[in-house]
């Protein structure tokens, strides 16, 4: 009978508990300012942003080092590890909503004094032994919803977390290619300088023979020279940057700093498509408002959480055991005992404390409400920027290349011109000066290009992410590697070996395979 009672008061407090009010404001997403179309949105744009984007500079190299990164990457398992943190976290503060329930057994031998004041009844041993064994309960009441607002704050936590991992992967994919881009940008640029320093070194060599037979100037044979050294001095400039972003790259990969796999040419490598979308689709499609928003969720709700400290807080304790002094009478009906209890605690003055708490929830409401506004503003500048800086480097790569071949012409007339004895060799060294800084600016504006178009697909977003996701996730020995999602995509124009050889700058002329132990 009393554990029917116990029983029944356990169930009266769970429908209490259930019907009980949730203090604070309820979320609403808030109204933003969304433009309807983007400022410098293109008409050849494409339903292509839920794909994995960087198959379409169909370099297989490239889309190697990716799903590496994607493995290996420590912050994509920094991020990981902190969403298991908040699924704990939120499997705790959840816990809260349901009865705590302990179980416990006790054994002890004591001796009692005969000389402490209470006589021991003659024929009874003043040793004894005691045993208990007792299943304890006790529960909190959730009336006024101070535990699911922390339950609820605690799973938008969660979510924000899975939301941030995502953001770090969409981070590093586009930190990968755009790292893979400018090293073979850097690897072009230093063709163009050793080719450059080998042909002004031929005419170093040809000065030098015409200036002890007397048919050039010391003057012209130093203009030479100088030119000569100039254009060597960029080479150990353009070495640096080629090893500083090969160890920049072996990091985003998970790791230590070494040679980099190289696999397309600049200049045959695809070019994606320009993305769809609207201004709107941002709000789903980036991991980061995504996060910024679940974030605004868990302040929302620790509002009501706060409030809730102004209300009664009950609580409900029960024990159910048995007690002997015998282990033989343990289990028997008269060694039974039980008590339930019920206790509830109201708040009188706290000197501000309560209140305090409060409007520290809502200033960090306010906070983070904020925070979503400008992120959602910031990404529709990145959008509209990175949509420019597609448009303005394609102009500028198409401009720059007339100017080389322009140049081309240039440096040809005015050797011709010299050789004719029509001009001074100053025409010649400034012709061939304007040509080297010509071509590398082209090499430079090739790679500003194609990196416009990963950092367009990072504002952008998408459902790529999430497919990227899946590649992130290891796989346990013997288990099946998770197939890619089938994404239309160009396919790849074949590779040569001679293409996809490692170099080494340092260790190799350019061009030259090195052997790389085998991963």
């Amino acid at each position: 009978m009393d554990g029917t009672v116990l029983a029944r008061l356990l169930a009266s407090a769970a429908l209490l508990a259930l019907g009980g009010c949730l203090l604070g404001p309820d979320y609403a997403r808030p109204k933003v300012d969304v433009p309807a179309t983007y400022r410098f949105t293109q008409g050849e744009a494409a339903e292509i942003a839920n794909v994995a984007w960087w198959e379409q500079f169909q370099d297989p190299v490239l889309d190697e080092l990716i799903a590496s990164a994607l493995q290996e990457n420590r912050d994509v398992k920094i991020a990981a590890a902190r969403v298991d943190e908040f699924q704990a976290q939120f499997v705790t503060t959840r816990s809260a909503l349901f009865p705590q329930i302990g179980a416990g057994a006790d054994a002890s031998r004591q001796r009692a004094s005969a000389a402490a004041g209470i006589p021991i009844p003659n024929g009874i041993s003043p040793i004894y032994n005691q045993f208990d064994a007792t299943v304890s309960v006790a529960w909190e009441i959730d009336l006024f919803g101070k535990v699911r607002r922390q339950t609820e704050a605690a799973r938008a936590n969660l979510l924000a977390s899975e939301e941030g991992r995502r953001a770090t992967i969409l981070t590093l994919v586009s930190n990968v290619a755009s790292a893979y881009i400018n090293l073979r940008s850097l690897d072009r640029q230093l063709e163009i300088a050793k080719e450059t320093v080998e042909s002004r070194g031929d005419s170093v060599r040809v000065f030098t023979l015409r200036f002890k037979g007397g048919e050039v100037s010391q003057m012209e044979l130093a203009q030479s020279q100088s030119e000569y050294e100039a254009a060597k001095a960029t080479v150990p400039q353009i070495e640096l940057q080629i090893g500083q972003q090969e160890n920049a790259l072996s990091v985003l990969l998970g790791k230590n700093p070494g040679a980099i796999l190289r696999g397309r040419e600049l200049s045959t490598m695809g070019t994606p498509q320009i993305p769809n979308g609207l201004p709107s689709d941002l709000l789903e499609r980036r991991p980061d408002l995504l996060q910024a928003e679940q974030t605004l969720v868990s302040e929302n709700a620790l509002i009501g959480a706060a409030k809730a400290l102004y209300f009664p807080s009950i609580s409900l304790t029960g024990l159910f055991g048995t007690v002997s002094s015998q282990f033989s009478n343990l289990f028997t009906g008269p060694a039974r005992v039980w008590s339930f209890a019920g206790s509830v605690t109201q708040p009188i003055f706290t000197a501000g404390n309560i209140s305090g708490q409060v409007r520290q929830a809502e200033a960090r409401q306010q906070e983070a409400l904020f925070s979503y506004e400008k992120s959602i503003q910031v990404a529709f500048q990145e959008v509209e920027d990175s949509l420019l800086a597609v448009q303005k480097t394609h102009e500028q790569l198409a401009v720059v290349g007339n100017q080389v071949e322009s140049l081309h012409t240039y440096a040809h007339l005015a050797r011709l011109r010299y050789e004719g004895g029509y001009t001074s060799y100053i025409e010649v060294l400034d012709a061939e000066r304007s040509l080297f800084n010509a071509q590398l600016s082209y090499t430079q504006t090739q790679g500003a290009e194609l990196t416009s178009f990963v950092t367009l697909y990072k504002a952008m977003g998408g459902g790529w992410v999430l497919a990227a996701e899946k590649l992130s996730v290891p796989q346990l020995p013997g288990s099946a590697t998770p197939a890619t999602p089938a994404v239309p995509t160009t396919p790849a124009a074949p590779v040569t070996p001679t293409d996809t050889a490692p170099v080494a700058h340092n260790a190799a002329p350019m061009g030259e395979p090195v052997a790389l132990e085998a991963r």
